[in-house]
């Protein structure tokens, strides 16, 4: 392994350069556990809180992790995808009745689990209401909050926000929502999602979701703020993904007007 650095530079950053350049080209591969503070330190010749220094630097770039007890180690670079319009097909949840992320984990080989946090009659934010249609000064709406997983790894965070006129005295309130999830519930209240809307950003997470995400220092986050349309063009629900930028990815499938 060749950790050959250029001079004139700070002896931290000197490290985390040669580092890189190996994790670059593919000589330290995803997986592959660095050498150790006290072994860096001694190839280049520095105190061992500068090889400290330089492994942080590179766990800010999020090409590094570190692993309690075991060590740092290249990141994996695996990816979840998200599908579009595939994701919420009326015909494969009544196929198989399974909710959209149940699928998208069951075609990737992966155990799904989903912690519901809470659920609640709320005020809308503004964004929300404005996009649901609600009212913004009173509880229109129900919240759910959710922790979505895949083997037992923590993946996105989920805050979806429903019409309190449609939730009411349905299974919407519960943990547990039935065959086909939200959508199967509102398409029996006659909501039929025939077209949508994804809003997507890329920031850096809040304290609350770093700490639910086990978010790597680093690592921001994609901001989904997605709205279902019915089949009179009415919004009905407005749910906000939060998910790992180092986990996620996101697949659209979209026709071209003529």
């Amino acid at each position: 392994m060749n950790l050959d650095t250029a001079a004139g530079q700070l002896p931290s950053r000197r490290i985390a350069d040669a580092v890189r350049a190996l994790i670059t080209a593919g000589e330290l591969a995803p997986g592959d556990k660095l050498p150790s503070e006290r072994e860096l330190a001694r190839r280049f010749g520095t105190a061992r809180n500068t090889a400290r220094e330089a492994i942080r630097l590179l766990t800010e770039e999020a090409l590094v992790t570190a692993r309690h007890g075991r060590g740092v180690f290249v990141r994996e670079k695996q990816r979840v995808v998200r599908w579009g319009s595939e994701r919420y097909s009326r015909r494969t949840y009544r196929e198989t009745g399974l909710t959209p992320f149940r699928l998208e984990m069951a075609r990737q080989g992966m155990t799904p689990r989903v912690e519901v946090t809470s659920i609640e009659q709320v005020t809308p934010p503004f964004d929300v209401a404005e996009r649901l249609k609600a009212s913004p000064e009173e509880p229109s709406v129900l919240r759910r909050c959710n922790i979505y997983y895949a083997d037992d790894e923590p993946l996105q965070v989920v805050t979806t926000y429903l019409r309190w006129a449609d939730a009411e005295g349905t299974l919407l309130l519960q943990a547990e929502t039935g065959p086909g999830g939200i959508y199967g519930r509102l398409e029996e209240r006659g909501h039929t999602m025939t077209t949508g809307q994804d809003e997507i950003t890329a920031r850096m997470a809040s304290q609350t979701e770093a700490q639910e995400l086990d978010l790597p220092p680093g690592v921001p986050v994609l901001d989904v703020l997605h709205t279902s349309l019915d089949q009179d063009g009415e919004p009905f629900e407005v749910s906000r993904f939060v998910h790992r930028a180092d986990r996620a990815g996101l697949v659209y499938n979209f026709p071209i007007e003529g």
